[in-house]
């Protein structure tokens, strides 16, 4: 199927969105990677403490490759640092690794969105891959091929939006008990709410995307104007 400038249309704002907030995440990080802590301790060390704090002695902080790559497996219970993160003793390793630490503690404490979005990862990875191709094809075929195919896209889609609380619990979690425990002050505190915000940024745009893309195949299929547009 040869481009549609009407895919641009639909797509453009959940683009956009998501270049800003990659501008946003690399430049808060950056620019916060550069300001050190008054206590000077490193991102893993940060985590570790949360983590000893919480009683979670058993997870594991390791350290892994490529930029902003950290994350938190809840199955091995690692919590992986990129080696900025790991080694860097500044606001923005703090904040990005007591984030991670933060899932942890979604774990150990039950949280029920967490556990929601690892049981949704099978299905968002079927509903990516096979989504697409599904509804495209409608496109040719029938609107039911294409309302099919958006049934199995739309599992993307509730991945992204349960993800969202999941992200902005780890970061309040973050935000907060960074300064109970004492690991920056009150006045350090605006460069982890900076740094995180603009983070949880990517994944509002992430969510939009789909959406967008959900929208203008049932468009394009007739389903949302009352006309199929062969």
């Amino acid at each position: 199927m040869m481009f549609d400038p009407l895919y641009l249309l639909f797509a453009a704002p959940g683009l956009l969105l998501s270049l800003w907030a990659s501008y946003r995440v690399r430049t808060a990080f950056d620019h916060y990677s550069k300001v050190g802590t008054m206590r000077g301790m490193s991102g893993a060390e940060a985590a570790r403490h949360l983590l000893d704090d919480a009683g979670l002695t058993d997870v594991e902080i390791v350290e892994t490759d490529g930029y902003l790559s950290d994350h938190y497996d809840p199955v091995s219970r690692h919590l992986a640092l990129s080696r900025d993160v790991f080694f860097g003793r500044s606001v923005a390793s703090v904040g990005v690794a007591t984030h991670e630490a933060g899932h942890a503690l979604q774990h150990a404490h039950g949280y029920a969105p967490l556990w929601l979005r690892s049981a949704l990862v099978p299905a968002a990875g079927i509903g990516s891959s096979i989504g697409y191709i599904v509804m495209g094809v409608g496109l040719f075929l029938h609107p039911l091929v294409v309302v099919l195919g958006a049934a199995i896209f739309s599992l993307v889609l509730l991945f992204q939006i349960v993800t969202l609380p999941v992200e902005f619990d780890a970061s309040a979690r973050a935000k907060r008990l960074v300064v109970e425990a004492g690991i920056i002050q009150e006045e350090e505190r605006v460069g982890i709410d900076r740094v995180l915000n603009a983070a949880a940024l990517t994944y509002v745009a992430a969510a939009i995307s789909s959406l967008s893309v959900l929208l203008y195949y049932l468009f394009r299929a007739g389903l949302l104007n009352g006309s199929r547009d062969d």
